[in-house]
């Protein structure tokens, strides 16, 4: 038995049984926030306590997705990064425009870009799988042109630099990260 496993599943069952708005229950991206949001009361990530959105939008997104007795977040490690705007760009520009909670996700993936982990351990996420769930859900036009299965934030940073013709742009910490080799390994 996996003690931090067993209350991130109870947590997120908790949230997913909360009355929703009709929209908000139908919306495939919501257990990809209630991950998040327990992920950030389990103090893993690097969102801020409103997940890196402004205060007004958090509450919107909790009235509408989680309405109830907030959970107890606080802050993670995340700062600010110079190229923080420049990314929430690129991600509105692929969103999918099929929900309005994509571009709280927008900003939400573009916050985590700050972190020095893998970007779905840095959004506070169960595993991988469900960062390329939210990936090919919110923003499918840029999901499909990582081919070669990269890391997502190795990913997005590379096609934000190609696409600003920065040609000496790597993702944040990839220097550091233990992880360096095996960049585009498949996943087990």
């Amino acid at each position: 038995m996996n003690p931090s496993h067993d209350c991130r599943e109870q947590m997120q069952a908790e949230l997913l049984g909360r009355p929703a708005s009709v929209a908000a229950q139908a919306d495939p991206l919501r257990p990809l926030l209630a991950s998040m949001l327990t992920g950030r009361s389990l103090n893993q990530g690097v969102l801020t306590a409103t997940l890196g959105l402004p205060p007004s939008a958090f509450q919107a997104l909790w009235q509408e997705y989680f309405p109830g007795d907030a959970l107890q977040l606080h802050n993670g490690p995340g700062e600010d990064i110079v190229e923080l705007d420049d990314l929430l760009q690129l991600l509105i520009e692929y969103r999918a425009g099929v929900r309005d909670s994509e571009l709280w996700l927008a900003h939400i993936v573009a916050y985590s870009c700050c972190g020095r982990n893998h970007l779905w351990q840095d959004l506070g996420l169960a595993d991988r799988s469900e960062l390329s769930l939210l990936m090919t859900t919110a923003f499918p036009t840029l999901a499909v042109l990582n081919v070669g299965d990269m890391k997502w934030k190795k990913f997005i940073y590379r096609h934000y630099c190609t696409r600003e013709g920065i040609y000496v742009c790597p993702a944040p910490s990839c220097g550091e990260c233990s992880d360096y080799s095996q960049c585009f390994a498949k996943e087990e």
